[in-house]
């Protein structure tokens, strides 16, 4: 029994240094004391004790010998790793580089620290920002209508143009100074969403001039002339920008693209010797394309006659050129997937421009790749997760409505569990996306430019707006395939694709960005690691490699331990029904950190290659990302009880993906002795997490079918549409009229039980009930209502049969005439 006792002491004892990740000296203490131990109170043979010493002696001579380490050890190990370190190319370097380490680093700790998360600024407006949504932002989408757009004019009409360049929609990010509104993040994504909630066309026009495109980058690169002219243009309309990135042959490797600018001398403007730039290309996909009047063009620059320096193939290279300018092509459209946003390709041959037009002059020539990957924010963190936040909250609010009132067999549609279970889907996801849209921005508003987060609301918003969309036209079937003016979900639907295609197609996302740079740009030892061995940074790499090995140590064990314990040990930052959360999110994180060190080390540099492995690593950090995202937006507003189905709903949806994904990773690394072990360390006790049960899901469900506090602040956000004929409107209506009704439909049941009336459905025995005195003519004339508006939100468009052949008609007619 002694023994026994001895060996769990010893073993705590190990696991406590770990976990604590003790210092090197404290190491040679305690070992030094074991021997002693052994050695006085077990009496060992004199040769193991004396080979026990000697090895002790040479094992500490390594850890406290710090040249005599670095010389025996380090050295070699370091000219090891400079062997099996991935090459990186300067645009990967780039890449790598650009924007800020935030939250997400914590996450690749696996130590989380919540209080600090929960300290984190809150997304927030400025008296002008609110004024802005609550007056222009309002008055803009009151005249839309997204039928008129998208199937009659194939274009914003000339008053929705007007009013976003005279408004200022397209210089939200511009300051103040040069006529723009200088908007917050936040408020940049609140307008965003608004407009997207009424018309995605429209949604688009306003989000782009504000995200990748000149402004942006004249803001960070541009010289103080070009931001002097151009900026106060940009701010107020007279120039529609676009910027050109996509070409055939460049999509997402947009570092190989073809198009190409060569140093030159020639005349320009009247002058006989300007130097500048003979520039050709071919881009497509391009938004605002065919109406922008001032073109951002990223090409390929060569010096071959070495005008500017030394160097022939100068790089990636960003210049802004007139769509005037002689030999650009632009102004035919493309058609993405019905929506009528200005869309197009563009091209250019020979077409001169001076240095003077590159953005931030000659300067800047070869930098474009840099410059393009540190602004690339925007879009992907505040644009496309606001349009995604958008289809969200409206689908929660229309779909909730409709379900609510639409019946089949007396019963409205969203009592049946499985309609149930699809609606908590739209609401939980819906949440998480508002969640991970308001936590972003705010990040972004206190100076941060997290790239691994903005790839993360990027592909993960898009693909949940995915989820949602296609979860409502499940509910709605056939009202949600008929086109026309009354349909609010149609257009979104075929929509989807462009969220998923454009800032980054969202297989690239995953399966290269949000792991493949998250891991080396997050994690706390291996970028440095890597420039240590670049350099051949002996001392640089010890340290660094030494607190790799401490912390590796230390998160195997707490996560053994915790495992084994199932986190009821570990800390959180709140008590009662909340703290659960904090406490499985921490073992999850402890779970990726352990698994990723473990497919780091079995895999080394092939684990770039290894791109499904990659992709779910990227999702479970992205999982345990858009995690705390629902822990602080509960925070941050005042962890109202009523949202405490939603919230709960959502972490426990975000805590089953994150195991299964870690499991997917353990089944699928080739090494399956380290994956064995590091399921041991992970999950030792199996499966913790579980899907949100269906009792959970219908509380979640009932949240949006009935008006109310809660369903309002859900879907705040969503334009609410003064015109009463408006699907929303009506929709909103007749949930209202509904539930008013409510209590006297449940009086004529009751009648029914009671045999006062014959069974069947109330709704039939309106005037018997009136007549048995069950129900008052106010509550008669309730139900009346309640029906009327239920009648007119189920009708669906219906069309002439010459409307839609005289629409194919002419659509031939122009084919044929070419």
């Amino acid at each position: 029994m002694n023994g026994v006792i001895e060996l769990l002491l010893v073993v705590s004892i190990i696991g406590l240094l770990m976990a604590r990740r003790a210092s090197r000296f404290l190491w040679t203490a305690v070992l030094g004391a074991g021997l002693c131990y052994w050695g006085i109170f077990r009496n060992p043979p004199a040769p193991a004790e004396l080979a026990a010493w000697v090895l002790f002696v040479l094992l500490a001579a390594l850890l406290i010998l710090t040249p005599l380490r670095r010389r025996l050890v380090m050295q070699p190990l370091l000219a090891a790793y400079r062997r099996v370190m991935p090459a990186m190319s300067d645009t990967e370097r780039a890449a790598l580089e650009a924007g800020t380490v935030w939250w997400e680093a914590d996450l690749f700790t696996g130590q989380p620290d919540w209080r600090r998360l929960r300290g984190f600024a809150a997304p927030k407006l400025s008296p002008e920002e609110q004024a802005f949504l609550d007056g222009p932002v309002e008055e803009l989408c009151g005249m839309i209508d997204d039928w008129e757009i998208t199937e009659e004019l194939r274009d914003l009409t000339p008053q929705t143009w007007d009013t976003m360049k005279r408004q200022g929609f397209f210089g939200m990010i511009i300051p103040r100074r040069y006529g723009g509104l200088e908007f917050s993040a936040n408020a940049h994504s609140l307008v965003v969403l608004k407009v997207a909630s009424v018309s995605i066309s429209a949604g688009v026009t306003v989000m782009v001039p504000n995200s990748l495109g000149p402004a942006k980058l004249l803001l960070s690169y541009g010289t103080e002339a070009q931001k002097d002219y151009y900026l106060p243009r940009l701010a107020n309309g007279t120039e529609i920008p676009c910027f050109a990135l996509t070409g055939p042959e460049a999509g997402s490797d947009a570092a190989s693209m073809p198009d190409t600018g060569v140093v030159c001398r020639q005349a320009h403007d009247g002058k006989a010797d300007v130097l500048g730039i003979r520039l050709n290309w071919e881009k497509r996909y391009i938004t605002l394309g065919p109406v922008a009047t001032l073109l951002g063009l990223a090409f390929h620059l060569y010096d071959p006659d070495h005008l500017i320096g030394e160097k022939e193939d100068i790089g990636i290279t960003l210049a802004l050129i007139p769509t005037d300018a002689p030999g650009v092509e632009i102004g035919s459209r493309h058609f993405p997937m019905n929506q009528s946003f200005m869309n197009g390709p563009n091209r250019g041959t020979d077409v001169f421009i001076p240095m003077d037009w590159v953005i931030g002059g000659q300067e800047r020539v070869g930098m474009g790749w840099r410059m393009l990957m540190n602004c690339l924010s925007d879009g992907r963190a505040i644009s496309l997760p606001a349009l995604s936040t958008a289809a969200g909250k409206k689908m929660s609010r229309a779909v909730g409505a409709y379900a609510a009132v639409r019946k089949q067999f007396r019963l409205p549609i969203g009592k049946f569990e499985g309609i149930s279970e699809v609606l908590a889907r739209i609401v939980g996801n819906t949440y998480v996306m508002n969640a991970a849209r308001g936590f972003t921005t705010a990040a972004i508003d206190s100076g941060e430019d997290p790239s691994v987060a903005s790839a993360i609301v990027k592909y993960h918003l898009t693909e949940r707006m995915r989820l949602v969309v296609n979860d409502a036209m499940d509910i709605l079937g056939g009202c949600g395939i008929s086109m026309g003016p009354k349909n609010f979900v149609a257009r979104g639907y075929e929509a989807l694709p462009i969220g998923i295609t454009v800032e980054g197609a969202n297989i690239l996302t995953r399966n290269l960005i949000i792991f493949g740079q998250g891991a080396l740009r997050c994690h706390p030892y291996l970028f440095r690691e890597m420039q240590a061995a670049d350099r051949s940074d002996v001392e640089t790499f010890d340290e660094t490699l030494r607190s790799h090995a401490s912390h590796i140590m230390s998160i195997t064990v707490r996560s053994l331990f915790y495992g084994l314990t199932g986190s009821r040990l570990m800390g959180a930052p709140v008590t009662g029904s909340r703290e659960n959360h904090y406490r499985k999110f921490s073992r999850l994180c402890l779970a990726f950190a352990v698994t990723t060190e473990m497919a780091l080390m079995s895999l080394g540099g092939s684990l770039k290659r290894k791109e499904s492995l990659s992709g779910r690593l990227g999702d479970v950090l992205s999982l345990l990302y858009l995690g705390s995202a629902v822990l602080k937006h509960h925070h941050d507003h005042g962890e109202p009880d009523d949202e405490l189905p939603v919230l709960e709903w959502a972490c426990a949806d975000l805590q089953f993906h994150i195991q299964e994904r870690l499991y997917e990773v353990l089944d699928n690394l080739p090494n399956r002795f380290v994956a064995m072990l590091t399921r041991l360390l992970t999950f030792p006790l199996g499966k913790p997490c579980k899907r949100p049960r269906d009792a959970l899901g219908h509380r979640v469900a009932g949240l949006i079918l009935v008006p109310g506090a809660v369903r309002d602040r859900l879907t705040e956000g969503v334009y609410l549409p003064r015109d009463a004929d408006a699907s929303l409107a009506r929709l909103d209506d007749a949930l209202v009229k509904t539930a008013a009704a409510e209590p006297a439909l449940r009086k004529l049941r009751r009648a029914m039980q009671e045999g006062i009336l014959p069974r069947g459905d109330p709704e039939e025995f309106i005037d018997s009930g009136l007549s048995a005195g069950v129900i008052t003519d106010q509550e008669a004339t309730g139900i009346r209502a309640a029906i009327e508006a239920r009648t007119i939100v189920i009708q669906v468009d219906e069309f002439p049969p010459e409307y839609l052949t005289k629409e194919h008609e002419a659509w031939s007619s122009s084919r044929a005439a070419g």
